[in-house]
């Protein structure tokens, strides 16, 4: 890939390149490290004894991490270069991956889980980063185009969690061990392309903030409202849905091809619908056109006869809008934003984000051990994204300043 010149003369083609490079990012930080927890669940929930507490709070450990993770991206971007912060966190994603193939240790798993989602916020908000600058001064519906060809590398991982995964696992009682292993080595595979993507953005110019100012704070506030909700809904659903649908009934093949359709849907949409609309809609609509969707995504395996239509639909649905929202927040902070505080801005949604993702899992898996099971957990994940969707018609829109 060549790299792109400070005026973004590069070809459109050139630049959807870097930017599919850089997605290498999302495949490993939410697609491999958060999402392929949810097939591998059942069978760990299974094997290693646990509680509905205990998987949720393996999730939480990862959010956590995330948090601290994002909050400290811009930091890290500042002191050695958003390229050398996006590939270093990348490859320790990737030795956390291989690492919990290596343990049943429920300790060292949530340690583990902590680290891999301190990383890969890392790489994730940095990312994001590096994505705004490929076509900096480009008009706004090109460079959000280009966030969601990024994002679309979420989806992109889902498939690849969906087709892999379930193969690792019918190894036998060491499959999920398999999995994670397998994860491992697609994240190692996963540095290439980040590279050949990262070197072609030149890094940033001038004077650039590590933290956001008070005032510029405040003009997003329902927008950190929306993403906290957003956060703890739509994760609730992605871990504990899969255990759901297996409770069900529903065999290992049906749920696999339900994360593979899932993955296909977010990529489809975001590369053909959500970079257009989310470059085009003002103020809050496109964060609370999103949790509605994700919420109408979340009703089929709550409302519907148990079955493969139920969950086909579900998943077609709410793959369609899951990844939207963080192309949404990313959109918002670069129209919103001062070039200067782009990162600073982009870590701070994603630390509102991972707040929700610590503490939806955790909520949910409680009210799971719960009368109702695992359904009455997933309702609490359509409450919130209704509420998120309120949150986010508060938004108005600000000119960055």
């Amino acid at each position: 890939m060549t790299a792109i010149s400070a005026e973004g003369r590069t070809s459109r083609a050139g630049q959807a390149l870097v930017a599919l490079g850089l997605a290498a990012g999302p495949v490993v930080a939410l697609g491999f490290t958060r999402f392929a927890y949810a097939l591998l669940l059942p069978p760990m929930h299974r094997e290693l004894h646990w509680s509905y507490a205990q998987a949720g709070g393996m999730n939480t450990a990862n959010a956590l991490g995330y948090i601290l993770g994002a909050a400290s991206a811009a930091f890290w971007a500042r002191r050695s270069g958003g390229r050398s912060a996006f590939l270093w966190s990348l490859a320790i994603s990737a030795v956390a991956l291989l690492a919990t193939a290596a343990t049943a240790d429920l300790t060292v798993l949530l340690a583990l889980r902590f680290a891999g989602g301190f990383s890969t916020a890392v790489a994730f908000v940095v990312g994001s980063a590096l994505v705004s600058r490929i076509a900096v001064g480009a008009p706004q519906r090109r460079s959000a185009s280009l966030v969601a060809v990024y994002m679309a590398g979420v989806g992109i991982g889902v498939v690849i969690s969906g087709l892999v995964v379930p193969a690792a696992l019918s190894s036998g009682e060491a499959g999920w061990r398999m999995g994670w292993l397998l994860m491992g080595v697609l994240a190692v595979i996963a540095l290439v392309p980040a590279w050949l993507g990262a070197r072609a953005v030149p890094e940033a110019s001038g004077a650039h903030a590590s933290t956001l100012p008070a005032a510029q704070l405040r003009r997003l506030g329902p927008t950190f409202v929306w993403y906290v909700l957003f956060g703890a809904g739509y994760v609730s659903y992605m871990t504990f849905v899969v255990a759901l649908l297996r409770s069900q009934g529903l065999g290992a093949s049906t749920t696999a091809l339900f994360f593979v359709v899932l993955g296909l849907s977010s990529v489809v949409a975001t590369l053909t619908v959500w970079g257009r609309l989310c470059g085009f809609l003002r103020a809050g609509l496109a964060p609370a056109l999103v949790a509605v969707l994700v919420f109408l995504g979340v009703l089929p395996v709550l409302l519907m006869p148990p079955g493969p239509g139920a969950a086909l639909l579900s998943a077609v649905v709410f793959g369609a809008g899951f990844m939207a929202g963080p192309t949404a927040a990313t959109v918002i902070a670069r129209r919103m934003l001062p070039h200067a505080v782009w990162t600073a801005g982009i870590a701070l949604l994603t630390v509102a984000f991972s707040v929700g993702q610590a503490v939806g899992p955790l909520l949910s898996g409680l009210m799971s051990d719960g009368e109702g099971g695992i359904a009455r957990g997933l309702w609490l994940s359509a409450g919130l994204l209704a509420l998120a969707a309120l949150a986010a018609l508060l938004q108005r829109e600000h000119p960055a300043s």
